[in-house]
């Protein structure tokens, strides 16, 4: 049986799934479907101290895992937003396990999660992560610094083809 945890599904996906890679290392986002690439964004900006599997809220880093998109804001000072579904079941038992999150707190995570089929945005682990674009801010800073609080940044062009790609269910892996 596969280790539990942020990273144990990543990589499963079907021969015509869309689904999207972003690389930490590399600054660049991935528009898959199945194991054909079909579009490719660089550079992107993360959060300021870069990707972790385990973030907590206001460390300015960007979770790793597998994620789905779960939202869209067309109205964000981003531009537009596609929201995630973070923190995950499996980044609040990593969480848990690293008594980064109580147990009561790691049994509240689950019954919000269960009452509104989302996980809560207000967790030890943070909350509203997403893809965004720009909005007003400067595209030369985007181009030379990872500077989010730990969303994943295209530019406003980018965030548009994005969400006309991608729709609420699709997978986001981030590494």
């Amino acid at each position: 049986m596969p280790a539990l945890g942020a990273q144990a599904n990543l990589h499963l996906h079907g021969p015509d799934e869309l689904w999207l890679l972003i690389d930490d290392e590399s600054a660049t986002l991935h528009v898959y479907r199945g194991e054909r690439e079909v579009e490719r964004f660089f550079p992107i900006s993360l959060g300021q101290r870069g990707a972790a599997p385990l973030r907590v809220r206001g460390d300015k880093q960007t979770p790793t895992g597998e994620f789905r998109i779960n939202r869209f804001n067309f109205k964000s000072r981003f531009h537009i937003f596609l929201g995630l579904n973070y923190p995950t079941p499996w980044h609040a038992l990593d969480a848990l396990n690293a008594g980064i999150m109580s147990q009561q707190e790691y049994e509240d995570y689950f019954a919000y999660l269960r009452r509104y089929g989302r996980p809560p945005q207000d967790t030890v682990l943070g909350g509203d992560i997403g893809i965004h674009g720009i909005g007003k801010g400067d595209p030369s800073i985007h181009e030379r610094f990872h500077w989010t609080e730990g969303c994943i940044a295209v530019t406003n062009e980018q965030i548009e083809r994005l969400a006309g790609l991608v729709e609420v269910g699709t997978r986001v892996v981030i590494r």
